[in-house]
């Protein structure tokens, strides 16, 4: 693969960032051998310390694996590599070289979603409920506002997933929220059918505050693959109450 010479400022940030695109695209194969650290350095048109720190990184994340005196290899990230992957690339503005990888988090959010929901529904306090009818009131009333009502449902989802007990959920979701996980913009055109569908948010409400846990998972299911199986369109001009 030809890399290209980088610029001065962080230099060891793009070095890291030619590396891991071209490991997790496949130009390097799971258990190839990287060039050495020299020639990596020349080929990059920076210091051997820069490619070091570079490769120290990759190794972190489990697409490395630098031996003392021997090859660098590369690791299957399908199989070494966890969530810090994505984390790792939004201080860059950056997103894995994935076509699926908008696609594969919004699965991820609503496997998420929907146990929460159930769980939410057997183990929320009366305060949480309280709170989920409140939040599904003021994203209502949002409407047809597509960027408001995007806010106000994390707002409603966050009162969900914290009442559902689950500390793995809410670290997750607080990582999607945050756009702490880099999958790149999912404008709200793309969730305009989940957005719009004020009935469909009331219902998992009730659902939830009534403790009806499998009809807190459906509803909840309904909604969050609405942007998985419905085609982008345009904002309508009413919302379904």
């Amino acid at each position: 693969m030809a890399f290209a010479p980088v610029p001065r400022s962080s230099v060891s940030d793009h070095v890291f960032g030619q590396i891991r695109d071209a490991i997790v695209s496949g130009v390097y194969r799971p258990d190839e051998a990287l060039p050495g650290e020299r020639e990596l350095a020349a080929t990059f048109g920076v210091n051997r310390h820069a490619v070091r720190e570079a490769l120290r990184r990759l190794q972190q994340l489990g697409l490395v694996r630098v031996s003392q005196g021997g090859a660098t290899r590369v690791l299957d990230w399908r199989v070494h590599a966890g969530l810090d992957l994505a984390l790792s690339l939004t201080r860059f503005h950056d997103t894995l070289p994935v076509d699926t990888l908008v696609r594969d988090m919004l699965e991820m959010r609503a496997c998420i979603g929907v146990d929460a929901a159930r769980l939410c529904a057997e183990r929320g306090d009366p305060a949480v409920r309280a709170a989920i009818l409140r939040a599904v009131e003021e994203y209502a009333g949002l409407a047809p506002d597509l960027a408001g009502m995007g806010e106000a449902t994390i707002v409603l989802w966050r009162h969900i997933v914290a009442g559902s007990g689950n500390t793995a959920y809410l670290l997750a979701f607080n990582s999607l929220v945050a756009g702490a996980l880099a999958v790149g913009e999912v404008p709200p055109q793309r969730r305009a059918a989940e957005l719009l569908d004020v009935a469909g948010h009331r219902r998992l409400a009730d659902a939830v505050v009534t403790g009806r846990a499998a009809d807190a998972a459906r509803e909840a299911r309904a909604l969050l693959t609405a942007p998985l199986t419905t085609p982008a369109a345009a904002p309508r001009r009413e919302a379904r109450a």
